[in-house]
């Protein structure tokens, strides 16, 4: 029976974003705050996945064994380091950005361990996944927004909205703290060891979806959701829709969308799959609607 184990390890360590080929004004052009001298550091969690059959003894891997070696090949080295000089000829051509670094700990893992992903967290609101696909890796950026909606159908009674969608029809509508989580892919820059300008794609998230959607009643304020019941699942398709075009035009593409309505409700969106979530949101509502 095949299975997948997860070991999760941690770290904390240092790091600058500097080309020496460049000068100053266009180190901070590119690496913002990041290229300041002497750098800046992180708590570093890390979480190694493996899979394989189970053994007799019940185990895809003895996690003592995993924790040795995990710690053997990467985080005593790395561990109150400076990362540029920890591993200075790993980081000498590529940058130690969060995203290199999980390629790097799979390299590291990969001769001892049968892994199939490695997930690295530079902060709770930005961590990196690598599968061993040369320098493709994802980025993952969490930020969140508030905002008040009501679940119901234009066409329809309301106790006919009642029926399907409960308390969230009523008429005055409730909100949520709202989290939001934008996975994008690409191939890891070989220089500069960024899969995309992070501060870019911020700007992104920010302009095409916190401001417009914060602080409003999405069913009003929003002209899209005007006629779309905004469920979780298809805010979380618009905002798809919304970010596909701005991170193409950084050089990645969107991969995933994750959206947390509340502790105990979430959806995720697989945006290389669905060439337009609204286009068939908008053909569903309107098959409802008739």
């Amino acid at each position: 029976m095949k299975c997948t184990i997860n070991r999760r390890a941690q770290f904390s360590a240092s790091h600058r974003y500097w080309l020496p080929e460049l000068d100053a004004a266009e180190n901070q052009r590119i690496f913002g705050a990041c290229s300041r001298f002497p750098g800046h550091g992180h708590n570093y969690v890390l979480y190694v996945s493996l899979a394989g059959d189970l053994d007799k003894y019940g185990m895809v891997e003895n996690l003592s064994v995993v924790k040795q070696v995990i710690k053997q090949e990467v985080t005593s080295q790395l561990n109150y380091a400076y990362l540029n000089d920890a591993w200075s000829e790993e980081f000498k051509q590529t940058l130690p950005t969060t995203e290199n670094i999980a390629r790097v700990i799979w390299q590291k893992l990969a001769p001892h361990l049968p892994l199939v992903n490695i997930q690295l967290f530079e902060h709770p609101e930005l961590w990196a996944d690598y599968q061993g696909n040369n320098m493709e890796a994802t980025l993952t950026v969490k930020t969140h927004f508030s905002a008040a909606h009501r679940l119901a159908i234009p066409s329809l009674s309301f106790e006919e909205n009642q029926e399907i969608y409960g308390k969230c029809a009523r008429p005055n509508g409730h909100g949520h703290n709202y989290h939001l989580e934008v996975t994008v892919a690409g191939e890891i820059d070989s220089r500069t060891g960024m899969l995309v300008d992070l501060g870019a794609l911020q700007n992104a998230i920010d302009e095409y979806v916190v401001e417009p959607f914060d602080h409003t009643f999405l069913n009003k304020d929003i002209a899209y959701f005007a006629e779309v019941v905004p469920t979780a699942e298809n805010i979380a398709v618009r905002i798809a829709d919304l970010l596909r075009s701005p991170i193409s035009q950084l050089g990645a593409e969107l991969h995933k969308i994750k959206l947390i309505e509340s502790p105990n409700n979430s959806c995720e969106i697989n945006c290389r799959s669905i060439k337009s979530a609204t286009e068939k949101v908008s053909q569903q509502t309107a098959m409802v609607s008739s």
